[in-house]
């Protein structure tokens, strides 16, 4: 019994920590119709459950005290072989349970499984590799890696695809996840009500850095999308600094056979994400924060930074290395 009184301020702190975590990485806070529909279908299923909870343990309950031993009982209780009425009773209202939960969930299955265009809708690609992400937009030929932007109230068609193994799109604040299959495509779609960014993460185990296989949805408004693609189908600008331009040197030199910039340079067959805005981002490689010596770090150490992952170290001297990174930091689309 001690060693149980001691282990409870672990436990405790176990159910604490269980609830930590990153804020807008939750099903509980939707920002779109899609999540809006699965969530109140999670609160249906959970009111039904707590009713029949309430129920079974008042009846338990009641049981218990109406039926408890007496002082002074010396009598065998009446034995009961059936009740129709109650019979009818526990038959019926299980089966009313269950409707109430079935039909809302096939309503909105069909609603979310409805991926049919309208007028404003876009389609975008998205492929899984290991262990990063792809997003095509065939309707603008604009291949963008990492960040998915997307226009607000917008009917967004996302078509799953995987390059590799199965990966599993998931961006809970806007939907539910769903597989990324070789050789199959799988179409779900999602919408962003107000602007904002969304973080999302494969959800199917594809490898040793699956962990740290993250992305965003970036919602900006029509207009500001629209910009976006426009910048994102042009020629990257001219470096800003002699220094920058040194650093474009560097990477046509290391990098372009990977990577591409405003179009020029990538190689399907190898792979890697498009760098053309990659000075807008936030975190480098899905995961680290952006700064110089992280980007430093994953420049010359990619496998011990992101094990797994298929891209190759490159040891540059410190002037090459600084230029490439101020060019990279420069690479931007929208101000």
């Amino acid at each position: 019994m001690k060693q149980l009184i001691k282990l409870l301020p672990l436990t405790a702190l176990l159910f604490l920590l269980a609830g930590c975590g990153e804020v807008n990485l939750t099903s509980l806070d939707p920002q779109g119709p899609v999540a809006e529909m699965q969530l109140s279908l999670i609160k249906l299923s959970l009111y039904v459950m707590i009713f029949v909870i309430v129920i079974v343990f008042a009846l338990f309950a009641f049981v218990l005290w109406r039926f408890k031993e007496k002082p002074g009982d010396t009598h065998i209780p009446k034995q009961v072989e059936g009740n129709h009425v109650l019979e009818l009773i526990w038959t019926t209202v299980p089966i009313l349970l269950l409707l109430i939960i079935a039909v809302p969930n096939v309503m909105d299955t069909f609603t979310l499984a409805n991926v049919d265009a309208d007028e404003n809708s876009i389609t975008v690609k998205v492929t899984g590799h290991q262990f990063w992400w792809e997003f095509e937009y065939p309707d603008h030929d604009v291949v963008a890696g990492q960040d998915m932007y997307i226009p607000t109230n917008t009917k967004i068609i996302v078509q799953l695809e995987a390059s590799d193994v199965i990966h599993s799109f998931w961006v809970p604040a806007l939907a539910g996840k769903q597989d990324n299959v070789p050789g199959i495509t799988n179409d779900m779609w999602i919408k962003a009500i107000n602007p904002g960014i969304y973080k999302g993460k494969c959800t199917e185990l594809c490898g040793e850095a699956h962990w740290l296989m993250d992305f965003k949805v970036i919602a900006v408004e029509p207009e500001v999308f629209d910009q976006w693609i426009t910048n994102m189908s042009q020629p990257a600008d001219e470096p800003a600094t002699a220094t920058a331009e040194a650093g474009r040197d560097v990477f046509q030199a290391s990098c372009i056979g990977c990577h591409a910039v405003g179009g020029v340079g990538g190689n399907p067959a190898v792979g890697g994400p498009d760098l053309t805005n990659f000075g807008e981002r936030t975190v480098i490689a899905g995961f680290l924060e952006f700064n110089d010596e992280n980007l430093e770090k994953w420049i010359r150490y990619p496998a011990e930074t992101k094990p797994g992952n298929k891209m190759p170290g490159f040891n540059l001297n410190d002037e090459d290395m600084k230029a490439l990174i101020e060019y990279m930091k420069g690479l931007k689309v929208l101000d």
